[in-house]
Protein backbone atom coordinates (compact mmCIF):
# COMPACT_ATOMS: atom_id res chain seq x y z
CA UNK A 1 0.00 0.00 0.00
CA UNK A 2 1.51 3.51 -1.05
CA UNK A 3 0.94 5.77 1.85
CA UNK A 4 2.17 9.21 0.28
CA UNK A 5 1.50 11.51 -2.37
CA UNK A 6 1.98 8.62 -5.19
CA UNK A 7 -1.45 7.58 -4.23
CA UNK A 8 -3.13 10.70 -5.75
CA UNK A 9 -1.09 9.86 -9.27
CA UNK A 10 -2.56 6.36 -9.21
CA UNK A 11 -5.96 7.83 -8.49
CA UNK A 12 -5.41 10.12 -12.01
CA UNK A 13 -3.54 6.73 -14.01
CA UNK A 14 -6.91 4.73 -12.87
CA UNK A 15 -9.36 7.54 -14.57
CA UNK A 16 -7.48 7.38 -17.36
CA UNK A 17 -7.59 3.95 -17.93
CA UNK A 18 -11.32 3.38 -17.32
CA UNK A 19 -10.55 0.95 -14.34
CA UNK A 20 -11.71 1.29 -10.78
CA UNK A 21 -10.22 -0.73 -7.51
CA UNK A 22 -13.23 -2.57 -7.79
CA UNK A 23 -12.97 -4.75 -10.87
CA UNK A 24 -14.68 -4.38 -14.29
CA UNK A 25 -17.33 -7.16 -15.39
CA UNK A 26 -18.64 -8.17 -12.30
CA UNK A 27 -19.59 -5.17 -11.21
CA UNK A 28 -23.14 -4.98 -11.44
CA UNK A 29 -24.16 -3.31 -8.12
CA UNK A 30 -27.08 -0.80 -8.06
CA UNK A 31 -25.10 2.85 -8.22
CA UNK A 32 -25.66 5.52 -5.75
CA UNK A 33 -23.99 9.07 -5.90
CA UNK A 34 -23.60 11.53 -3.02
CA UNK A 35 -25.75 14.16 -1.53
CA UNK A 36 -24.19 16.92 0.29
CA UNK A 37 -26.43 18.47 3.27
CA UNK A 38 -23.39 20.16 4.88
CA UNK A 39 -20.25 20.54 5.21
CA UNK A 40 -17.23 20.84 8.29
CA UNK A 41 -13.79 21.92 8.68
CA UNK A 42 -10.96 19.27 8.68
CA UNK A 43 -7.45 19.52 9.78
CA UNK A 44 -5.79 19.35 6.17
CA UNK A 45 -2.04 17.75 7.86
CA UNK A 46 -4.51 14.52 9.12
CA UNK A 47 -3.41 11.88 6.47
CA UNK A 48 -6.84 10.44 7.30
CA UNK A 49 -6.90 6.40 8.24
CA UNK A 50 -10.18 6.04 10.38
CA UNK A 51 -13.28 8.02 11.91
CA UNK A 52 -15.41 6.64 14.57
CA UNK A 53 -18.15 8.74 16.01
CA UNK A 54 -19.31 7.57 19.47
CA UNK A 55 -22.62 9.98 20.70
CA UNK A 56 -20.89 13.32 20.42
CA UNK A 57 -17.28 12.61 20.13
CA UNK A 58 -15.68 12.50 16.72
CA UNK A 59 -12.43 10.37 16.69
CA UNK A 60 -9.95 10.20 14.04
CA UNK A 61 -6.80 8.33 13.65
CA UNK A 62 -4.29 9.55 10.94
CA UNK A 63 -0.73 7.77 9.46
CA UNK A 64 2.29 8.45 8.65
CA UNK A 65 5.58 7.00 10.23
CA UNK A 66 6.67 10.35 12.74
CA UNK A 67 3.26 12.24 12.38
CA UNK A 68 0.22 9.88 13.46
CA UNK A 69 -1.92 10.56 16.01
CA UNK A 70 -5.84 9.91 17.65
CA UNK A 71 -7.58 12.72 18.34
CA UNK A 72 -11.29 13.09 19.99
CA UNK A 73 -13.16 16.08 18.70
CA UNK A 74 -16.57 17.21 19.75
CA UNK A 75 -19.04 17.05 16.97
CA UNK A 76 -20.89 19.81 17.73
CA UNK A 77 -18.52 22.34 18.42
CA UNK A 78 -15.19 21.00 16.46
CA UNK A 79 -13.35 21.51 19.65
CA UNK A 80 -10.45 19.20 20.11
CA UNK A 81 -10.78 17.15 23.18
CA UNK A 82 -7.81 15.55 23.67
CA UNK A 83 -5.11 14.15 21.08
CA UNK A 84 -2.09 11.17 21.57
CA UNK A 85 0.57 10.79 19.06
CA UNK A 86 1.84 7.30 17.90
CA UNK A 87 5.67 7.02 18.84
CA UNK A 88 7.69 6.49 15.13
CA UNK A 89 7.98 3.89 13.52
CA UNK A 90 4.48 3.35 13.95
CA UNK A 91 1.91 4.32 11.08
CA UNK A 92 -1.51 4.57 12.51
CA UNK A 93 -4.49 3.15 11.14
CA UNK A 94 -8.17 2.55 11.53
CA UNK A 95 -9.81 2.93 14.63
CA UNK A 96 -13.25 1.57 16.57
CA UNK A 97 -14.54 1.93 19.96
CA UNK A 98 -15.96 -1.32 21.46
CA UNK A 99 -18.09 -0.92 24.99
CA UNK A 100 -14.92 0.24 26.58
CA UNK A 101 -11.90 0.60 24.54
CA UNK A 102 -10.91 2.38 21.29
CA UNK A 103 -8.65 0.10 19.01
CA UNK A 104 -6.46 1.95 16.79
CA UNK A 105 -4.68 -0.53 14.16
CA UNK A 106 -0.97 0.09 12.61
CA UNK A 107 -0.06 -0.47 9.04
CA UNK A 108 2.68 -2.67 8.94
CA UNK A 109 3.68 -3.25 12.67
CA UNK A 110 1.34 -5.67 12.98
CA UNK A 111 0.19 -3.93 16.19
CA UNK A 112 -3.51 -2.81 17.63
CA UNK A 113 -3.51 -0.60 20.79
CA UNK A 114 -6.29 -0.74 22.68
CA UNK A 115 -6.95 2.87 24.37
CA UNK A 116 -8.79 4.42 26.82
CA UNK A 117 -11.87 6.10 24.72
CA UNK A 118 -11.83 9.19 27.03
CA UNK A 119 -8.08 9.74 27.76
CA UNK A 120 -7.10 7.44 24.24
CA UNK A 121 -3.86 6.40 26.86
CA UNK A 122 -2.99 3.08 25.65
CA UNK A 123 -3.84 0.10 27.77
CA UNK A 124 -2.91 -3.24 26.00
CA UNK A 125 -1.66 -4.08 22.90
CA UNK A 126 -2.51 -6.72 20.41
CA UNK A 127 -0.41 -8.44 17.43
CA UNK A 128 -2.10 -9.52 14.01
CA UNK A 129 -0.64 -11.19 10.92
CA UNK A 130 -0.78 -9.10 8.06
CA UNK A 131 -0.96 -5.47 7.34
CA UNK A 132 -3.65 -3.41 9.42
CA UNK A 133 -6.37 -0.86 7.03
CA UNK A 134 -9.62 -0.46 8.37
CA UNK A 135 -11.48 -1.01 11.16
CA UNK A 136 -15.32 -0.90 12.66
CA UNK A 137 -17.49 -2.77 15.23
CA UNK A 138 -20.26 -4.76 14.03
CA UNK A 139 -22.60 -6.30 17.36
CA UNK A 140 -20.22 -8.08 19.09
CA UNK A 141 -17.61 -8.18 16.33
CA UNK A 142 -14.79 -6.19 15.24
CA UNK A 143 -14.69 -5.78 11.30
CA UNK A 144 -10.77 -5.38 9.88
CA UNK A 145 -9.90 -4.30 6.52
CA UNK A 146 -5.99 -5.62 5.66
CA UNK A 147 -5.88 -4.05 1.42
CA UNK A 148 -7.62 -7.35 0.06
CA UNK A 149 -10.99 -8.03 -1.25
CA UNK A 150 -11.59 -9.64 2.48
CA UNK A 151 -12.64 -8.59 5.50
CA UNK A 152 -11.65 -10.54 9.46
CA UNK A 153 -13.92 -10.66 12.25
CA UNK A 154 -11.92 -10.29 15.50
CA UNK A 155 -12.90 -10.48 19.06
CA UNK A 156 -13.47 -7.29 20.41
CA UNK A 157 -11.51 -8.32 24.02
CA UNK A 158 -8.70 -10.10 22.85
CA UNK A 159 -8.56 -8.84 19.53
CA UNK A 160 -8.17 -12.88 18.23
CA UNK A 161 -9.77 -13.94 14.88
CA UNK A 162 -13.02 -15.22 14.79
CA UNK A 163 -14.20 -15.23 10.85
CA UNK A 164 -13.72 -13.97 7.54
CA UNK A 165 -15.74 -13.05 4.71
CA UNK A 166 -14.51 -12.12 0.85
CA UNK A 167 -16.49 -10.16 -1.61
CA UNK A 168 -18.18 -12.26 -3.96
CA UNK A 169 -17.85 -9.35 -6.53
CA UNK A 170 -15.18 -6.48 -6.31
CA UNK A 171 -12.77 -8.92 -6.51
CA UNK A 172 -9.68 -6.34 -6.96
CA UNK A 173 -10.58 -4.32 -4.42
CA UNK A 174 -8.35 -3.00 -1.70
CA UNK A 175 -10.68 -2.06 1.28
CA UNK A 176 -9.51 0.24 3.29
CA UNK A 177 -11.44 2.88 5.79
CA UNK A 178 -14.71 0.98 7.49
CA UNK A 179 -17.58 1.86 9.46
CA UNK A 180 -20.48 -0.64 10.71
CA UNK A 181 -23.74 1.21 9.78
CA UNK A 182 -26.82 0.96 11.56
CA UNK A 183 -28.41 -1.07 8.38
CA UNK A 184 -25.81 -4.15 9.32
CA UNK A 185 -24.20 -3.26 6.56
CA UNK A 186 -20.21 -1.98 6.29
CA UNK A 187 -19.36 0.29 4.38
CA UNK A 188 -15.81 0.37 3.08
CA UNK A 189 -13.37 3.08 1.14
CA UNK A 190 -11.96 1.51 -1.91
CA UNK A 191 -8.32 2.20 -2.57
CA UNK A 192 -7.14 3.97 -4.32
CA UNK A 193 -10.47 5.69 -6.12
CA UNK A 194 -13.47 7.83 -4.79
CA UNK A 195 -15.85 4.62 -4.35
CA UNK A 196 -17.29 3.34 -1.40
CA UNK A 197 -18.68 -0.08 -1.28
CA UNK A 198 -21.88 -1.05 0.90
CA UNK A 199 -21.17 -4.49 1.81
CA UNK A 200 -23.13 -7.49 3.25
CA UNK A 201 -20.90 -8.71 6.01
CA UNK A 202 -22.76 -11.84 5.87
CA UNK A 203 -22.29 -13.12 2.48
CA UNK A 204 -19.95 -10.56 1.16
CA UNK A 205 -22.29 -9.50 -1.37
CA UNK A 206 -21.71 -5.54 -2.30
CA UNK A 207 -25.41 -4.38 -2.34
CA UNK A 208 -23.96 -0.88 -3.57
CA UNK A 209 -21.55 1.07 -5.16
CA UNK A 210 -21.04 5.04 -3.84
CA UNK A 211 -19.38 7.82 -6.76
CA UNK A 212 -17.95 9.87 -3.84
CA UNK A 213 -16.01 11.81 -6.81
CA UNK A 214 -16.00 15.46 -7.59
CA UNK A 215 -16.55 16.54 -3.64
CA UNK A 216 -13.58 19.06 -3.69
CA UNK A 217 -12.57 21.35 -6.35
CA UNK A 218 -9.82 20.35 -8.72
CA UNK A 219 -7.32 23.08 -7.85
CA UNK A 220 -8.00 21.70 -4.03
CA UNK A 221 -7.76 18.06 -4.67
CA UNK A 222 -4.39 18.08 -6.52
CA UNK A 223 -3.53 19.47 -2.57
CA UNK A 224 -4.50 16.66 -0.75
CA UNK A 225 -4.52 12.51 -1.45
CA UNK A 226 -7.24 9.81 -1.73
CA UNK A 227 -10.96 9.55 -0.22
CA UNK A 228 -10.68 7.98 3.13
CA UNK A 229 -12.70 8.29 6.26
CA UNK A 230 -16.40 7.17 6.80
CA UNK A 231 -18.77 7.40 9.87
CA UNK A 232 -22.61 7.38 10.33
CA UNK A 233 -23.97 9.97 12.53
CA UNK A 234 -25.93 8.14 14.98
CA UNK A 235 -30.15 8.47 14.77
CA UNK A 236 -29.23 9.80 10.92
CA UNK A 237 -29.74 8.69 7.29
CA UNK A 238 -26.25 10.71 7.22
CA UNK A 239 -22.34 10.54 6.79
CA UNK A 240 -19.37 12.17 7.55
CA UNK A 241 -16.88 11.51 5.15
CA UNK A 242 -13.50 13.14 4.34
CA UNK A 243 -9.90 11.82 2.82
CA UNK A 244 -6.04 12.28 3.61
CA UNK A 245 -4.88 15.64 4.16
CA UNK A 246 -8.78 16.75 2.74
CA UNK A 247 -9.36 20.35 3.96
CA UNK A 248 -13.32 19.36 4.64
CA UNK A 249 -15.34 17.33 6.08
CA UNK A 250 -18.65 16.54 3.98
CA UNK A 251 -21.93 15.55 5.38
CA UNK A 252 -23.91 13.27 3.33
CA UNK A 253 -27.14 10.68 2.46
CA UNK A 254 -26.03 7.84 -0.29
CA UNK A 255 -28.89 8.62 -2.82
CA UNK A 256 -29.66 6.81 -6.06
CA UNK A 257 -28.50 7.65 -9.64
Amino acid sequence: MERNRRSLAVVVLVSLLGITGCGGSDDDSPRLHIEVVGTHPHDARAFTEGLEIDGTVLYESTGMSGASNVRATDLNSGAELTRVDLPAPYFGEGISKTDDTLWQLTWQDRVAIARDPATLLERARASYDGEGWGLCTRADKLVMSNGTDTLTFRDPVTFATTGTVTLTSHNKAKLNELDCAADGSVYANAYPTDEILRIDPESGHVSAVIDAGGLLPATVRARTDVLNGIAQLPGTDRFLITGKYWPTIFEVRFVPD
